[in-house]
């Protein structure tokens, strides 16, 4: 049964807490170029970090750790210093999103999902497939061309990421928020881009509803065909945890499988972010250490992984080592919402999933 009042509003809050706090763990090691799997690990291990189970230590000022290098503003996503979190694409989008639906509703169109980027995005935050998108809408090219034109991140983990409001406003159905975020994700992506946005679409909304996060992950698998890649590799996870391989064992596995496809390449990225769900069996610290110690686009992969943990146990039960240090603050480049509350944020999405329930 779709929840409704009171436990609807929990899970889309623990949705939007997980999205940012998965944002925040991985952000000091989102320079995926730097930040391979085993140097992330390394760190760890170097701090005394392991078993992970809160953000990343700050490196010593003497020591082995004179490799941190974490990305702008990642500094202050490490222990300690957090106070709000840190402006990212990974949160920019899923506030995009909801303004796109209370402005058009979810009868909008790609063409308008374009508009309000031009709008409220500026041009300099949008990055890879989203960002040649944007300039082929500024030279006036419309969908689908904007997908296509001079834009090899056509399958790229862009779209995925800004996927999670059709989860959070289509609770327990998971084809709509797939066709919402479909329509969405062409405008920027194609093949395995878009599938990757229609899954974790799916997977989001199944989870306000499946008893697992493994019935959440098969239910997604429905929206997508079985033929892709993406499928393939996600039944590839599903089949080696079923195996009771070890996750590193299954990393290992994966990237071997998935090898040359990039960094930031929807596939490799959906195989981490699965292996990070299965492997965390529901437990939302568990969930978001393992998937951005997984690596590649750590921070998006830790955001999704957050909001899939965060539906499925709720804000009230996400860990305060979590969400205390966002203060419910929002930091946003999305114009007019930098410095808003999450929980107002959660209300708003509340609003929205309910009179699309009704409708």
């Amino acid at each position: 049964m779709t929840p409704v009042g009171t436990e609807l509003a929990d899970r889309v809050l623990g949705g939007w807490l997980g999205r940012i706090a998965g944002t925040t763990l991985g952000r000091p090691v989102a320079r995926g170029g730097h930040w391979t799997r085993d140097r992330i690990d390394r760190y760890v291990r170097q701090t005394s970090a392991l078993p992970l189970t809160d953000h990343l230590p700050a490196p010593a000022d003497e020591g082995p750790c004179e490799e941190f290098r974490p990305l702008p503003g990642g500094q202050g996503c490490v222990r300690g210093p957090i106070h709000g979190s840190v402006r990212d694409d990974d949160v920019d989008y899923a506030i995009l999103g909801l303004h796109l639906l209370e402005t058009h509703g979810f009868s909008f169109s790609t063409e308008q999902v374009g508009d309000l980027w031009l709008l409220r995005l500026p041009y300099l935050r949008t990055f890879t497939a989203e960002r040649a998108a944007y300039r082929n809408l500024a030279q006036g090219l419309r969908p689908p061309l904007t997908a296509t034109y001079e834009n090899p991140y056509q399958e790229w983990t862009g779209a995925l990421i800004r996927a999670d409001i059709y989860g959070w406003t289509c609770p327990g159905l998971p084809r709509r928020a797939a066709f919402l975020a479909r329509r969405d994700a062409v405008l920027s992506h194609t093949g395995n881009g878009v599938y990757g946005s229609m899954w974790a679409a799916a997977l989001i909304s199944a989870a306000f509803t499946a008893s697992t996060v493994r019935d959440a992950l098969d239910t997604a698998l429905t929206v997508i065909p079985a033929s892709s890649r993406l499928a393939r590799v996600v039944r590839r996870v599903l089949a080696l945890h079923e195996t009771r391989m070890a996750w590193e064992d299954t990393l290992t596995t994966l990237s071997e499988e998935t090898a040359g496809l990039g960094r930031l390449h929807t596939v490799p990225n959906a195989a981490v972010l699965t292996a990070g769900l299965l492997y965390g069996d529901g437990d939302f610290t568990r969930t978001v250490t393992l998937t951005v110690r997984g690596g590649l686009d750590s921070d998006a992969n830790g955001a999704t992984a957050g909001s899939v943990a965060g539906v499925l146990c709720g804000a009230a039960a996400v860990p305060a080592r979590w969400k205390d240090p966002l203060e419910d603050t929002v930091r946003s480049a999305v114009f007019g919402f930098d410095g808003v509350g999450i929980s107002e944020l959660a209300t708003r999405t509340v609003a929205l999933a309910e009179a699309g329930t009704a409708a």
